[in-house]
């Protein structure tokens, strides 16, 4: 098992790792766009720090990093 987890990517997102077998996702967007969220109903943190819509697509991914996504849901 520790060999095949030294294969795989992996990233912490809220609090639990997931692991990318064929390579992170290079950006924000992509692992957005990798796990059904709309970019528009998301609060991205990385490392503790908040990124800007904006710039989701420009956010480069890197192995380790902790990942907070805070999803808006409509209701009442």
């Amino acid at each position: 098992m520790f060999l095949s987890r030294l294969s795989m990517e992996i990233l912490k997102i809220n609090g639990t790792e997931k692991q990318f077998a064929d390579g992170l996702p290079q950006t924000l967007s992509e692992l957005l766009k990798e796990l059904n969220i709309n970019a528009a109903t998301v609060v991205a943190e990385i490392d503790g720090k908040i990124i800007a819509k904006e710039n989701f697509s420009k956010t480069p991914l890197a192995y380790d990093q902790n990942i907070e996504l805070i999803r808006f849901v409509g209701g009442g």
